[in-house]
């Protein structure tokens, strides 16, 4: 249920209509808007009585919230949430893309990278220092030298960084040197983890897992911002089904229909989708023309090498085409 205040409502009032929603067990959680101030209820069980509020003193009107979803759901938030880290904004209508490697190999090999996505247009820097990967034969990534790495690109080109956390055991070592923590497909539905990155104050990428549907996907999502954070970024990144043209299927579809449901940015990862280098450029296009805020597209400077996903990862010339593509393609989607 949502407690929606009068515009202007004083402190005094807000603290009033909090303090009553808690002296009947519930949870209450102020969601500023832009000219008034709402709360939500948590933590009931059942339905939520509206009279106990509605004679409250500021208060506007009680909303019942039908979403499974309360926190991530258009109905307790109808505005966008916007999410800015370093020059680039998530949510707002902008393109922001981040680019990188899949995994880090090297400090040489991340720098010159970094220097080129930049030189590209890119707004954030991407690179894996620990890596899930289906056969536990695969290069695993290089852990924590790897963020050292990842910090040196931060401070040599100024980009912000996005890297994975895997588990609950690495998450203080990566929330140190990151600036948004992704959550993988994999690991979706770790509730622990899900849990620990819901207590940062870091940004999130939370990744769609590979079967999951949009529920299951935004419910996740109301893990994290249950523990208090709100700066959670959803990303789209190909599903499992019956085809073979491609690793996955990219769920072009989903971006409507999450922007319907939440107010959540929602950006695509082309890359993982494709898992073919030919198909990614084409991806890319189709996400800016959708109205998604923003990509992450992986590059190499030399991908036959790569120690990871080096098939999918553009070399960066290709980099750089399909930057002028997707951003010729979003401003005329945006006019």
């Amino acid at each position: 249920m949502l407690v929606v205040m009068e515009k202007g409502t004083s402190e005094e009032k807000i603290q009033a209509a909090i303090n009553a929603i808690k002296k009947r067990g519930y949870t209450a959680r102020p969601i500023p808007g832009g000219d008034r101030v709402s709360i939500g209820i948590l933590h009931n069980k059942g339905s939520v009585d509206a009279t106990h509020f509605l004679g409250l003193g500021g208060v506007k009107e009680v909303i019942p919230v039908t979403k499974p979803y309360k926190l991530v759901s258009r109905e307790f938030k109808q505005k966008n949430t916007h999410i800015k880290v370093g020059d680039a904004v998530f949510g707002n209508g902008s393109f922001p893309v981040i680019a990188g490697p899949c995994a880090v190999e090297s400090e040489t090999q991340v720098l010159s990278i970094a220097k080129s996505v930049k030189n590209a247009g890119a707004k954030l820097f991407r690179g894996g220092a620990f890596k899930p990967r289906t056969s536990p034969y695969s290069f695993q990534g290089l852990g924590k030298i790897g963020l050292v790495f990842l910090a040196k690109v931060r401070e040599e080109t100024g980009l912000p960084i996005v890297t994975e956390v895997m588990d609950v055991e690495n998450f203080n070592l990566v929330e140190e040197y990151t600036d948004i923590i992704q959550i993988g497909t994999r690991n979706m539905q770790n509730f622990s983890l899900l849990r620990c990155a819901g207590k940062s104050d870091r940004p999130v990428i939370l990744k769609r897992g590979m079967s999951a549907t949009l529920q299951e996907w935004l419910m996740a999502a109301e893990y994290i911002m249950e523990e208090g954070n709100n700066n959670v970024i959803l990303c789209e990144r190909g599903i499992r089904t019956f085809v073979r043209h491609s690793r996955n299927t990219l769920d072009l579809s989903v971006v409507a229909a999450a922007k319907k449901e939440s107010h959540l940015p929602i950006i695509i990862d082309p890359s993982h989708a494709a898992g073919v280098r030919d198909q990614v450029i084409s991806l890319a296009c189709a996400s800016a023309a959708l109205g998604a805020d923003g990509v992450m597209i992986e590059v190499h400077n030399n991908p036959e090498e790569a120690m990871s996903d080096g098939a999918q990862s553009l070399y960066p010339d290709q980099f750089v085409k399909v930057m002028e593509k997707m951003n010729a393609i979003h401003a005329i989607v945006r006019k």
